[in-house]
């Protein structure tokens, strides 16, 4: 598919059904957590991830070589993936959730204005700012009403998770931004997980004991995330990445905590009041602002 200078309709059904599977997995990466230490799980989601793109790559007759010419902006794309998860968990570890995700989502926020000074296509225009800006209100409005008053804060657990953003927004710029951006979807992935993986599972220790209450279940989760969230997943999003603009691609993660809400009332039965609503017209508007066509001077 060629290059596009917005968000079409494919790729705003794509991006919009990432965001739900994305709120979904929030809830099986709650569920793993309680069997196995979050920061090794990570660890051993990205080895597992490895080795089903290696097969997959293989079976399909794709190179799996590890070319030369990546090996820096693969290097940082890994480590940025690393530093990602390991403080994502942390953060999680560490203060509320509602905290956690209105600092994670704020990714898009920190990708478009970096974008616009490091991406020449990706500037910040007066509607995209405008745009960012209501999303992550109504982010901020949704979270803060479903959370509000769980949990203890900590200053330290906020601080991870603005860097796991930060990460985050590292993996973007490096995938749109150097010459990995050359490199098929899946290879790119392959370079994430193939670095992150002895990262975070040297680092795991650090964190606690390795295995808290394994159950069956636990590794069944552990499976469905390194295989359908890690390896298929994430290579789409790469993909779509490859496709649309980076900070447009980006503004779709707003509505991930939007649909872990809708979520939580369906599976478990939590109340969604008028501030929900209204914090999902408010994404509504900004992921409309933000990919209105710049009309261009003839």
């Amino acid at each position: 598919m060629p290059r596009k200078t917005h968000i079409d309709a494919f790729g705003a059904l794509s991006l919009t059904g990432f965001s739900v599977f994305l709120a979904f997995n929030q809830i099986i990466i709650k569920f793993v957590n309680h069997g196995l230490q979050p920061v090794f799980f990570a660890g051993l989601r990205s080895a597992i991830a490895v080795l089903c793109l290696w097969g997959w790559m293989r079976l399909n007759g794709r190179s799996t070589r590890l070319e030369p010419r990546y090996l820096l902006p693969g290097l940082l794309a890994g480590t940025f993936f690393a530093a990602e998860f390991l403080c994502l968990f942390t953060a999680l570890d560490l203060t509320t959730v509602t905290r956690t995700s209105i600092l994670l989502y704020s990714m898009p926020v920190w990708l478009a204005v970096a974008a616009h000074f490091l991406l020449p296509d990706e500037r910040i225009t007066v509607l995209k700012a405008l745009g960012l800006a209501s999303a992550f209100s109504g982010v901020a409005w949704a979270i803060a009403d479903r959370s509000s008053g769980q949990g203890q804060a900590s200053l330290l657990g906020d601080f991870c998770a603005l860097l796991a953003a930060w990460g985050w927004a590292g993996i973007a710029l490096v995938a749109r931004g150097t010459r990995l951006r050359e490199a098929r979807p899946e290879m790119q992935l392959f370079w994430q997980v193939l670095v992150s993986a002895p990262i975070l599972l040297v680092a795991a220790p650090f964190f606690g004991p390795l295995i808290r209450d394994l159950q069956p279940l636990h590794v069944a989760g552990l499976i469905f995330q390194a295989t359908a969230v890690v390896s298929a997943g994430f290579v789409f999003w790469l993909w779509l990445l490859s496709v649309y603009p980076a900070a447009s691609v980006a503004s779709f993660s707003f509505l991930t905590p939007i649909f872990g809400v809708a979520l939580g009332w369906l599976v478990l039965g939590e109340h969604v009041g008028l501030p929900t609503l209204v914090s999902a017209l408010l994404v509504a508007a900004g992921i409309i602002l933000i990919n209105r066509p710049v009309k261009k001077v003839a």
